[in-house]
C-alpha cells in the first residue's frame, strides 16, 4: 500500500501540475515553440511513448487499458485508436481538462474514460495492461513498488512503467536543478538503480515475471522503461 511518503509526493505533484506549471505543460505537450532544451524533453517523451506502445499488441480491441498519469492524454489518444477501452487518470484537473479538449472526434472502435484521481484507487477497476510513464519517477524505489503491487492485483496481462536512471548525467541535472527556487521547478526526482528498481519490484510482485526494458536519453530527457509480465 502507498505510504507517508507517497502521500507527501502525491501533494507536491498535484500543487506543481495543476498550478505551478500548467502553462509550461501546455506548450511542451502540444505544437507550440519551445526553448531547446524542452525541444529535446518533447523529443524524449515521443520516442519513450512510441516505446511503450510498441509493447502492447497492436490490435487493442477488448483490452482494457489504465494510463496512470495521463497527463495531457496523448498516450491514451494513440492506444485508443488501437481499439483500446483506456481508462486514464491523473492527479491535475486542469492537465485532464486539457486532455478531454484535446481528444480527437474519431477515435474508432476505441473510447477513452477521463478521471481526476490517484492511479492506485481500486474503484478503476481490472486491466488488462497498466502504463505509468513517467508517473512514478518522482517516488521512491519502495514506494514505486507497492504502487506497482497494488496494480498488480487488477491487472491480467503486463505492467509497463518508467523510472529515473541513476546516471552520471541525471545526477549531475538533478544536482543543477536544486539550485533553483521551488517554485521555479518540479518535484524533484528520484533516480534509481535499475538494479535496485528490478530488486524491489521483484520482492514485491514475485509471480510476475520482468520483462524489457529500454532507455531514452535525448538531451534533458532521460528515462528508462520497464516490464513486468504475467505468466
Amino acid at each position: 500500500m502507498p505510504t507517508a511518503t507517497y502521500a507527501t509526493r502525491r501533494g507536491e505533484l498535484l500543487q506543481y501540475f495543476d498550478r505551478t506549471a500548467v502553462d509550461a505543460w501546455k506548450r511542451l505537450t502540444s505544437d507550440a515553440p519551445v526553448n531547446s532544451i524542452r525541444a529535446t524533453v518533447r523529443a524524449g517523451r515521443d520516442d519513450m511513448r512510441n516505446t511503450l506502445l510498441s509493447w502492447l499488441p497492436d490490435d487493442l480491441r477488448g483490452r482494457r487499458i489504465l494510463d496512470a498519469g495521463c497527463g495531457t492524454g496523448a498516450f491514451s489518444v494513440e492506444a485508443a485508436k488501437r481499439g483500446a477501452h483506456v481508462v486514464a487518470i491523473d492527479l491535475s484537473p486542469t492537465l485532464v481538462g486539457l486532455a478531454r479538449e484535446r481528444l480527437p472526434h474519431d477515435l474508432g472502435e476505441g473510447r477513452i474514460d477521463f478521471h481526476v484521481g490517484d492511479m492506485h484507487d481500486p474503484a478503476l477497476g481490472r486491466f488488462d495492461h497498466v502504463v505509468a510513464m513517467d508517473s512514478l519517477i518522482h517516488y521512491k524505489a519502495r514506494d514505486v513498488a507497492r504502487v506497482l503491487a497494488g496494480l498488480a492485483e487488477r491487472t491480467d496481462r503486463s505492467i509497463i512503467f518508467t523510472f529515473a536512471p541513476r546516471t552520471t548525467m541525471l545526477t549531475m541535472m538533478h544536482a543543477v536543478g536544486k539550485l533553483f527556487p521551488r517554485g521555479n521547478r518540479s518535484p524533484a526526482i528520484e533516480p534509481v538503480r535499475p538494479t535496485t528498481i528490478r530488486k524491489h519490484v521483484g520482492g514485491h510482485l514475485n509471480d510476475w515475471h520482468i520483462g524489457r526494458t529500454h532507455r531514452v536519453s535525448v538531451g534533458f530527457y532521460i528515462s528508462q522503461a520497464l516490464e513486468v509480465v504475467k505468466p
